[in-house]
């Protein structure tokens, strides 16, 4: 080889070696909230996958906020580069809360979802502004073996509750597989919250009947909201009824 290939090839592995190649995409880690399951992000899931983003779709107890919080702690303990965290509904709170000790998660993003203050609870926060609808469309508690009551939505009054904006029947399978919270998880207080540290992203629809409109705007206001996408009419569903929408923002606040 002569001394000018050499020293151009030289070149070439100093230019195209690690200091100039792409930074890993985070981790994107969604986390469902009541009357819901892991299958919600379906959608979300599919959008961002075709963008070349790991997800990681977690399994939520709803069971108490200090339990399901570490449940989601414990998986973004396990991942290795940056993470993003997405909580839908009562998911908000538990990403609010499991973000302690981990440095490595760089954004939230809440998809109708609360983002409570230390001291506030999801129940509290959903009946200080008007029209929510929740409480008129539960079924009758179930009760558990070891106390407390499971929280189901009607099957019946499911559609147009939680998810007026997806088609009937695929409604009908969504209230047939939800899964139900316990009324203590909707009264726990919540703790020190991530998005005084972490730059947050608020997706919700104005036709929203489990949190009103009001208090999501409140909290997107409140948590400094880098970018609030409210999208027309949109049930509290938003993330199955427009995923695209909702994927977008996620991988905006990946960037």
């Amino acid at each position: 080889m002569s001394k000018l290939a050499a020293t151009l090839a030289l070149a070439t592995a100093l230019f195209t070696g690690p200091s100039l190649a792409e930074p890993v995409k985070p981790t994107i880690v969604l986390v469902h909230g009541a009357f819901a399951d892991a299958s919600s992000w379906n959608g979300v899931i599919t959008a961002l996958q075709k963008d070349g983003y790991r997800t990681v779709a977690v399994a939520n107890p709803l069971r108490s906020v200090l339990n399901d919080a570490r449940t989601v702690s414990d998986v973004v303990a396990s991942i290795e580069g940056p993470v993003v965290l997405v909580g839908h509904s009562y998911g908000g709170q538990v990403i609010t809360n499991a973000v302690a000790g981990h440095d490595n998660v760089k954004s939230l993003v809440y998809v109708a979802a609360f983002a409570p203050e230390k001291g506030e609870a999801a129940a509290e926060l959903a009946g200080r502004f008007p029209g929510g609808t929740l409480g008129e469309a539960l079924a009758p508690p179930v009760k558990l073996a070891e106390g407390g009551v499971d929280l189901y939505i009607d099957q019946a009054k499911f559609h147009d509750q939680f998810a007026h904006d997806v088609p009937v029947a695929e409604a009908a399978l969504m209230a047939a597989g939800q899964r139900p919270i316990t009324e203590a998880a909707l009264t726990d207080k919540s703790g020190d919250p991530a998005w005084k540290a972490l730059p947050s992203y608020f997706v919700y629809g104005n036709g929203d009947k489990n949190i009103p409109a009001k208090a999501l705007g409140f909290m997107a206001e409140r948590a400094g909201s880098k970018h609030t996408v409210v999208v027309e009419g949109a049930s509290h569903v938003v993330m199955v009824s427009k995923p695209q929408v909702v994927a977008d923002l996620i991988e905006e606040a990946a960037q």
